[in-house]
């Protein structure tokens, strides 16, 4: 059976599981202008970063990239992250486990 789920609906806090498994896991990740995640990593799982609201700053491994409403990143979650939002913004992450190659 297919799973559905509307961001609009979902808590107002920082990080919401999207779906209730975690096959794979999906998170909305909900920013206000000026927050930042400390610099982490997700060892095992290749993720799909993509902004749904305003922009973000994404630091991968120290180099930050700019992320707009509407594009995606992929990459490796050996690498250390860490998202800022100079605005409001949301963004949706899914947690693939790694490939092998």
């Amino acid at each position: 059976m297919p799973e559905h789920a509307a961001l609009a609906d979902l808590p107002a806090q920082t990080r919401t599981p999207v779906f209730e498994t975690d096959r794979p896991k999906t998170v909305r990740l909900r920013l206000e202008a000026g927050d930042e995640v400390p610099a982490h990593s997700h060892p095992g799982f290749d993720i799909v970063f993509h902004v749904v609201a305003g922009r973000m700053e994404l630091a991968l491994d120290g180099e930050t990239y700019e992320i707009a409403a509407g594009e995606l990143m992929r990459f490796g979650g050996d690498r250390d992250i860490s998202p800022r939002a100079p605005v409001d913004s949301s963004a949706v992450l899914v947690f693939a486990p790694a490939g092998d190659d």
